[in-house]
């Protein structure tokens, strides 16, 4: 069955289109198709708290597009999902319903703890041992997702106000980033072994920058020395240097400072990126509501 999912984030929309099945118990999960806009919804509404006209109407448009691209490829269903930028703007939910009217989209404006949810979810496609323990840190615009799985079951996950366009926007303190630190340090078994997942779009570019050979982990090390040699460029140097899109440039650095300070609070030096998030959630939910009795 085929499955469309849009993530309306804080600094990108994204459209997923994914074929899913389920053969000798597992299931198999095929992405078709994948479209990224650079909406900024973040920009506007760190700053002013709301939406405004111009931006609204660029958010109708790609929506439109999605909802056609979707239709094309013929898929059973399809659901969108919006976070932390739409969380927060006053205006968010009479957008979110200016858009239905206009497309027949409904936007789902989810809770940080629904978006962890979701993205946790999305793990069962790895099919990893029920024993075996990981932490996931999702990166997002506007907001740092953490899950944690240990001894076969999901034991706490919390949405933090740290995300890569807050930060550039001067929105966090440095209460932000204790209290990050803290709650990781607070609620995972420091003494027992885990396995770390990154996800995101700005780890899996790292991983293209890191990794041309396609390996799926990184180092503590190689994350802070890219932080530090990007943080030394302007962003047209690191657009030239590293062929960085100009609204990946600018994030990639913020979005460094986050696992790192995760990495670290969490004793550990190695990131494992398996290429998967709250789009790839996002239809594994699809899918199971589509099958399930």
């Amino acid at each position: 069955m085929k499955f469309a999912a849009i993530d309306i984030g804080t600094n990108a929309a994204r459209l997923l289109i994914a074929n899913v099945h389920q053969r000798a118990g597992h299931v198999h999960f095929q992405k078709l198709a994948y479209y990224r806009v650079p909406l900024r919804l973040g920009e506007e509404v760190f700053d002013k708290g709301k939406i405004s006209p111009q931006k609204a109407l660029q958010f109708q448009q790609t929506i439109q597009a999605f909802s056609l691209l979707a239709a094309a490829h013929e898929v059973s269903a399809i659901r969108a999902v919006a976070t932390s930028a739409m969380r927060e703007a006053s205006n968010g939910k009479k957008i979110a319903k200016q858009i239905l009217q206009e497309t027949g989209v409904q936007i789902d404006i989810i809770s940080g703890d629904e978006e962890a949810q979701l993205i946790f979810n999305s793990f069962e496609l790895l099919q990893l041992q029920k024993q075996q323990q990981f932490v996931v840190v999702d990166v997002g615009g506007g907001s740092t997702e953490i899950s944690i799985f240990e001894h076969g079951q999901k034991v706490a996950a919390r949405s933090f106000e740290l995300g890569t366009i807050r930060i550039l926007k001067g929105k966090t303190d440095s209460q932000s980033w204790s209290e990050f630190s803290a709650w990781i340090k607070q609620n995972v078994r420091l003494d027992e072994a885990h396995m770390i997942f990154g996800t995101g779009g700005n780890i899996n570019r790292v991983l293209k920058m890191l990794s041309p050979k396609q390996k799926d982990t990184l180092t503590l090390s190689s994350l802070v020395e890219l932080h530090d040699t990007l943080s030394g460029l302007s962003l047209e140097a690191r657009c030239a240097q590293y062929q960085l899109k100009p609204d990946r440039a600018d994030v990639i650095v913020p979005a460094l400072n986050i696992y790192i300070t995760a990495l670290e609070a969490l004793g550990q030096q190695t990131l494992v990126v398996p290429k998967i998030g709250l789009s790839d959630g996002v239809i594994y939910h699809l899918f199971l509501q589509n099958t399930n009795p």
